[in-house]
């Protein structure tokens, strides 16, 4: 019988590479001239100059890099899909295998903060300020790029700490607090001012741009999206995967008697869901989606985890029904070719088919002072990497609009 790892909630799956492992990925670098792997990081982190600096021993450049390119460069090298990204494009795919950049990146900011070692500054002081909405990824970039450029910000967020999807949307086994507040950190060094337990509505939106110089809008896709018109959704036992796993988080995985888990969805949210209802003590985690094997969304490493844990995939099966009277207890699935079908045993089923934006802030607009980027204005949720890309693109264009 094959033995499955259990990790307990929040225990980090793997350890990260010390001086001379690092050392020696870095040297497996070929030093190319136009370093295709920088080209395709869509936040410009840069790993073809860090890495660089790593096989030098040079560790503060190599942080320095990172830092000033990418303000959540830790979270990122944790979480950052680099298998479709910097690392598909590096020129040792056609030897071997590429370089290990999350590591690598992971390594550098580690000894960030081994060393204590503060890489930014504020600028001068320009006599603007701005108000962010939301302690999500690309607020936090916009903080810190307009920081850096001497604007006074201050980041409003409903929830007793920062990070938004950060902090209430990945399981800590994929990304611990240690490092979401390493990032937090980088940008109140700054000198940006993060207001918590602050619900903002649009209709406090007039009253923030009459005090500050721009708002911007990054509350996120903090919203489930549910199939529509899916029989017995409003069981007891039936949950969709933002609350899910913010629930998690906030009760450290004290969530109760979980049983059979199914989860419908096949994207890293969905994974992130297997693997904190395992970690939970569910008696069983399976995770059904539509698309097969090979088209689906969820990152290679996320669904290498997740089976790795005992968790049971079903690809290319769509969701027909809940089945239960006052609690769920199973969920009937229909192959997406063919006839059959199946009825999975359920106590608790969990949607995770995608995010919106909440209600409070549906179909909100820019206007003149108002910037809204981020996944509050994309139909679909983004990487953080790409949340970090808008940020920076957003930042330039309230410094432009406040001519500094």
């Amino acid at each position: 019988m094959t033995k499955v790892r259990q990790l307990p909630y929040g225990e980090l799956a793997e350890n990260g590479l010390n001086i001379r492992l690092a050392m020696e990925e870095a040297t497996r670098c070929l030093l190319c001239d136009d370093a295709p792997c920088s080209h395709d990081c869509p936040a410009g982190t840069d790993p073809g100059r860090f890495i660089r600096a790593i096989r030098f021993r040079n560790f503060k450049g190599a942080a320095r890099i990172i830092r000033e390119n990418n303000i959540l460069g830790a979270t990122c090298a944790e979480i950052c899909p680099q298998e479709r990204l910097c690392e598909k494009a590096c020129s040792r795919c056609g030897i071997d295998k590429p370089i290990n950049i999350g590591r690598l990146q992971a390594f550098a900011m580690s000894m960030e903060k081994d060393m204590k070692f503060q890489v930014l500054e504020a600028g001068k002081p320009c006599g603007k300020k701005v108000a962010c909405i939301g302690a999500g990824p690309s607020s936090l970039a916009v903080a810190a790029e307009l920081a850096k450029k001497g604007v006074s910000v201050t980041i409003l967020d409903e929830n007793e700490k920062a990070g938004g999807v950060l902090r209430y949307g990945i399981t800590p086994s994929r990304l611990s607090d240690d490092v979401i507040d390493q990032d937090i950190k980088a940008v109140t060094d700054l000198g940006v001012k993060i207001v918590l337990n602050k619900h903002v509505s649009k209709d406090d939106l007039c009253a923030l741009m009459a005090e500050y110089d721009a708002v911007y809008v990054g509350v996120g896709q903090s919203a489930s999206k549910m199939i529509p018109n899916m029989k017995g959704a409003d069981l007891k036992g039936v949950d969709t995967a933002l609350p899910f796993l913010k629930k998690a988080r906030i009760a450290n995985g004290k969530i109760g008697d979980l049983g059979n888990v199914v989860i419908i969805g096949g994207g890293d949210v969905a994974m992130d869901c297997a693997s904190t209802a395992r970690q939970c003590g569910a008696k069983s985690v399976t995770v059904s989606f539509v698309e097969t094997w090979e088209t689906m969304p969820a990152s290679k490493k996320e669904v290498d985890y997740v089976v790795d844990l005992g968790v049971t995939i079903i690809p290319a099966f769509k969701p027909l029904e809940v089945i239960g009277d006052d609690k769920v207890s199973a969920v009937k699935l229909a192959a997406m070719e063919g006839n059959s079908s199946m009825t999975l045993d359920a106590d608790t089923v969990i949607f995770a088919v995608g995010q919106k934006v909440s209600d409070d802030y549906k179909d909100i607009k820019a206007d003149g002072k108002l910037f809204v980027g981020g996944d509050a204005a994309l139909v679909r949720g983004a990487t953080v990497v790409e949340a970090v890309k808008s940020g920076k693109e957003i930042a330039e264009a309230i410094a432009k609009f406040l001519q500094i």
